[in-house]
């Protein structure tokens, strides 16, 4: 018997598996998946012998913008995430007592990832502080370009988390939770507000050129909730998205025949299979990808920017170069619509990122020098463009350090997660304030201490997001990003 394979007669000549393979035109690993829902495609009335042509302006996408729940003052929010853990003690929390004590071996009690201890030998602070603005906020030399914008800037300093390890604390300043599988900010405001432009996704991540955090996706992940509301990466090099470009010879035409034909075929297999919308979810991930071939390119094409904003970002510089052009590529997304911005600042392990156990200014030194005037300058890119009152700043990283020395000789600090500071400016937020304290070595937070769910409680309250009535029904429980518990936004800077 003869096995020559006779393809069937189906659209275009292909197979069904051969359609799925070129239709995807190498859009396989686009974060996107499930950006529109199954419901879509079940409302489509195509009939089986194709009379009724497939319709793609018709997509409604979960993404299309809903109204608050309350009067927002942001639309849009950028978190600058310091990966590995800034030094509060060196950078925006003074601490003269740790000047004085400096060298000196004292009992202190410390909590880091080596656990608890009661000794230390306290490191003061390696920079100078200055004060800057009508505020008159104290301000380390690591950081003379922000400190030019302290009065547009609340300073918490009295933040603290479950963790002080790396991989849990991080899922905690993204997720509100040190365990994986949960939501993490970003999707939650794509969930509770969608995006203004739904040519491009509603939240963007872009990372370190030397690699991602510890954790990886699971910092950017939708969790439970419809990968639609997962954060997809951008670069700035190269293609903005990778394997967004079509295969090589396809035409705008062509993949726009085969991706009708795709999606009609695929209807036909999903309208008996209703509850399961995978299949949907996938060819509606091949939508976006669609739209974004036009779009992505020209949102991420920094050539027309005018001199005076490249010198603005320190574009110019190949030390600030890298976090510059991440800082006008997130001005430039929330400017079309783009809801949620996250850049990282660090990657890798060690002193790729800011965690420094070992020489403390040596990392310190490179890790604000590559970033300070990239983040003031978009701070006064937005305010110049009457954009800071609607676009929320966050700054920080997943926790503070130590002010005693992790070993016995050198002047690195140990992970800190029960006193830190995070700073926010723009959407609304009070500009040249300070809340909160910590202790008079910096150990930990004492006054007015903030949990970082009420941080996420200030960001969604920003955003126009009840955050204790903002809830995604799962296993369950009615889940919210501050818990089921609840928490109360930081009121003294709203």
């Amino acid at each position: 018997m003869s096995r020559e394979h006779k393809p069937r007669n189906n659209f275009c000549g292909r197979t069904r598996r051969e359609f799925l393979w070129e239709a995807g035109g190498g859009f396989g690993s686009v974060a996107l998946a499930g950006m529109l829902g199954s419901d879509f495609f079940a409302s489509q009335a195509h009939a089986a012998d194709g009379t009724t042509p497939f319709d793609s302006s018709q997509f409604v996408s979960p993404l299309a913008p809903k109204e608050p729940q309350l009067p927002a003052k942001a639309k849009s929010v950028i978190f600058l995430f310091m990966y590995g853990g800034p030094s509060h003690v060196d950078t925006f929390d003074r601490k003269p007592e740790l000047e004085r004590l400096d060298g000196k071996t004292i009992e202190v009690k410390t909590f880091g990832r080596q656990g608890k201890k009661n000794q230390g030998r306290v490191v003061g602070p390696k920079w100078d502080f200055q004060k800057y603005g009508q505020c008159g906020k104290e301000v380390s030399d690591l950081f003379p370009h922000v400190a030019t914008c302290v009065d547009d800037i609340a300073f918490i300093h009295s933040m603290y988390a479950e963790s002080p390890i790396h991989g849990s604390a991080l899922l905690m300043m993204n997720s509100g939770r040190i365990l994986s599988g949960h939501p993490c900010l970003g999707s939650w405001a794509t969930y509770g507000l969608g995006s203004v432009n739904e040519n491009l996704p509603g939240f963007v991540v872009m990372l370190d050129p030397s690699g991602g955090p510890i954790s990886g996706a699971q910092n950017w992940t939708s969790g439970y909730m419809p990968a639609s509301y997962q954060g997809t990466l951008l670069r700035t090099k190269g293609e903005p998205i990778l394997d967004l470009e079509p295969v090589g010879g396809m035409t705008r035409s062509m993949q726009r025949r085969l991706l009708d034909g795709l999606a009609e075929y695929n209807h036909q297999h999903e309208v008996t299979r209703t509850s399961n919308s995978n299949l949907a979810a996938r060819i509606a991930s091949y939508e976006l990808a669609y739209k974004m071939q036009q779009h992505a390119p020209e949102a991420v094409d920094l050539a027309d920017e005018p001199q005076h904003i490249r010198d603005l970002y320190g574009l110019d510089n190949e030390r600030t170069r890298d976090f510059g052009q991440k800082c006008v590529l997130a001005r430039r997304l929330v400017e079309r619509g783009v809801r949620f911005v996250q850049i990282y600042s660090g990657g890798n392990h060690n002193d790729h990122n800011w965690d420094a156990h070992g020489d403390l200014e040596a990392n310190h030194n490179k890790h604000a020098g590559d970033t300070d005037q990239p983040i003031a300058g978009l701070i006064k890119d937005l305010k110049q463009r009457g954009m800071l009152e609607e676009t929320l700043i966050v700054w920080g990283g997943e926790f503070g350090r130590q002010p005693t020395a992790e070993y016995e000789k050198g002047t690195g600090r140990d992970h800190n997660a029960y006193g830190f500071t995070m700073w926010m400016a723009g959407g609304g937020i009070k500009g040249g304030v300070s809340v909160g304290t910590t202790d008079e070595l910096g150990s930990r937070a004492v006054d007015d201490r903030f949990h970082v769910r009420n941080l996420h409680a200030t960001i969604l309250q920003q955003l126009g997001l009840a955050p204790n009535r903002l809830s995604y029904f799962f296993a369950g429980l009615d889940q919210k990003l501050v818990g089921v518990e609840g928490a109360e936004p930081i009121w003294q800077v709203i």
